[in-house]
Parts: structure tokens; C-alpha cells; sequence
């Protein structure tokens, strides 16, 4: 969800219909409730974006929004895909969009496709048999920032230099890309929060569905869970910022009274020693003077 969503959520727990509506106004497709929707139920959408991305045709026999994967082992962490679909040839594509550096790590995309992966096989099915998998973030900046649309991830022979071919694919699209060309015009459709405004047909009709017909109601509801999620998160979140700023407080005051030395300061607050010293100053506390 975007951070301007996150925003509003978080101000006013109690969401009234006013305040639904304006915020389904305002979202895009990079919004994760809208996007799920509009690809997850519909796989003529769903082929579009993969043929732009992909760059082939793709035939989707089966597409699902906000699809929980559950992790087998107790306590482990479960994930939900924006968009999971599911080619004629048995591939898995895990499609995410992401408008902010929060959860973008690239470690992320090594976790979805692991938990792709392991509901490929059944019981005495042999290893070759496993499918390929697609992990797609979509994000709403550059994630490597060499203005290239498209960055394919894959695995390699570090000697040879040759493709390790076991499958997995992970592929960052640059949803700040602007080229004329089949991928800059759908990242500018990703953009429009007005359905008139996409030049898609096919996804202007798909988002004006859930924005102003008969999905408005579809839509409405998955602001509306998330409202209530995010408010319990949300809660939970003040409450270790609060604990994190009460640490480094404490820390700033041992600093600054010469109780701690500045790399002691740095290492108890896990930050490099100029990190920390920016940290310390930006937060009105003084750098004891070298000695």
C-alpha cells in the first residue's frame, strides 16, 4: 500500500466511507489493494503485463490476488503475493509491486521464490520435474539506478560465466522508466490514478471496474481489511519506535557526558561510527570535543 495510504490509516483508525473513497481516488497501480485486484482476478490483464514484461507471449491458465503461502515450519514467516499466476506450461509467476525502499531487499526475492518453489513438487516427484518460477518486483523507483526498464536476475557459473539454468528467474522492472516503448507506456499507466487517463485499453477498464462500477464495492472492502490490520500494526510499530528512540537517547546523553567514547556510542547504537556522530547531531546532541 502506498506510503501516502499509510499515512491516512494510520491518523484515523475509525474509517468512514468519506475517507475509503478518497483514498481508492488516489491509488494507483502501484498500490498493492487496487493492483491485486486488477491482475489478480483477471487473467486478460494479467497476460498483458507479463507479454510487456516477459517480452513473449504467455498463455495464464490460473491467476489469484493476495495469495498466502504459508510457511510449513512453526513460528515461520508466511508471505502473500500481490499477484500469483500460473502459465500452460506449469511456470509459477510471482508478480509484487513495491512504491517505497521499505521490504525491498534482495534477499526479499530469494524468500518468495524458495516459497514458490517448494509447493512445486509432490511426494515422489523427481527434482527435474520442478517448474520454472518468475519473481517480478515492480517497483516505483529505480532499484539499481542505471535507468534501464528491465534488470533479469539469475544465477551463473562464476568460472565459466554460463548460465546455471536450474530455473529461477527474479526480474526488476523500473517503474520510473519513461521510454517510448511497450514497457515505458505501461509504466506511465501504472502512474494514472484516473482510469480516463490509461491509455491501455484493456487496464482502463479493468481499474474504472473497481474505481467506479460494480467492483467499487470489492474494492472498498480491501481498503477497509486493511484499515484494521494496518491500525494493529501500526500500534505495535509506535511502540518499539518509541523503545528504539528511548535507546538511543540514552546513548546520545552517555556520549555527549563522556560516559561512553564516540565508537562505543556507535557500536551499542549499530551504527558505522558516521552514521552515528550524524545520528547524535541531527538529533541536537552534542560531539564530546578529541580530547
Amino acid at each position: 500500500m502506498s506510503g501516502e495510504t499509510k499515512e491516512v490509516l494510520g491518523s484515523n483508525y475509525d474509517q468512514n466511507d468519506v475517507i475509503i473513497n478518497g483514498l481508492i481516488d488516489k491509488m494507483t497501480l502501484f498500490d498493492d489493494n487496487l493492483m491485486s485486484l486488477v491482475f489478480g482476478q483477471n487473467i486478460e490483464t494479467t497476460e498483458l503485463l507479463l507479454r510487456v514484461i516477459m517480452e513473449r507471449d504467455i498463455k495464464v491458465i490460473d491467476v489469484k490476488g493476495q495469495d498466502e503461502l504459508k510457511n510449513p515450519m512453526i513460528g515461520g514467516r508466511c508471505i502473500t503475493l500481490d499477484v500469483h499466476a500460473i502459465d500452460v506450461d506449469g511456470r509459477h509467476i510471482d508478480i509484487e509491486v513495491q512504491i517505497n525502499a521499505e521490504g525491498s531487499h534482495v534477499r526479499r526475492a530469494r524468500y518468495h521464490s524458495s516459497m514458490m518453489d517448494a509447493r512445486m513438487l509432490e511426494e515422489g516427484q523427481e527434482f527435474k520435474e520442478i517448474k520454472d518460477s518468475y519473481v517480478i518486483f515492480i517497483y516505483d523507483h529505480d532499484k539499481f539506478r542505471k535507468g534501464l526498464p528491465f534488470y533479469h536476475i539469475q544465477r551463473r557459473v562464476d568460472e565459466t560465466g554460463e548460465v546455471f539454468g536450474d530455473g529461477s528467474h527474479i526480474i526488476y522492472v523500473n517503474g520510473r522508466y519513461e521510454g517510448n516503448d511497450d514497457i515505458g507506456r505501461m509504466m506511465r499507466d501504472f502512474h494514472q490514478c484516473r482510469p480516463e487517463q490509461i491509455k491501455s485499453e484493456i487496464l482502463s477498464k479493468a481499474v474504472a471496474y473497481y474505481k467506479e462500477k460494480e467492483g467499487r464495492g470489492a474494492m472498498s472492502e480491501a481498503v477497509r481489511k486493511y484499515a484494521m490490520e494496518y491500525a494493529k500494526e501500526y500500534g505495535e510499530e509506535q511502540k518499539q519506535e518509541g523503545i528504539q528512540t528511548g535507546r538511543r537517547t540514552e546513548i546520545y546523553l552517555s556520549v555527549q557526558d563522556r560516559d561512553y567514547s564516540v565508537q562505543r556510542g556507535a557500536e551499542k547504537a549499530g551504527l558505522s561510527l558516521e552514521e552515528f556522530k550524524k545520528s547524535m547531531s541531527e538529533a541536537g546532541y552534542k560531539l564530546p570535543e578529541p580530547v
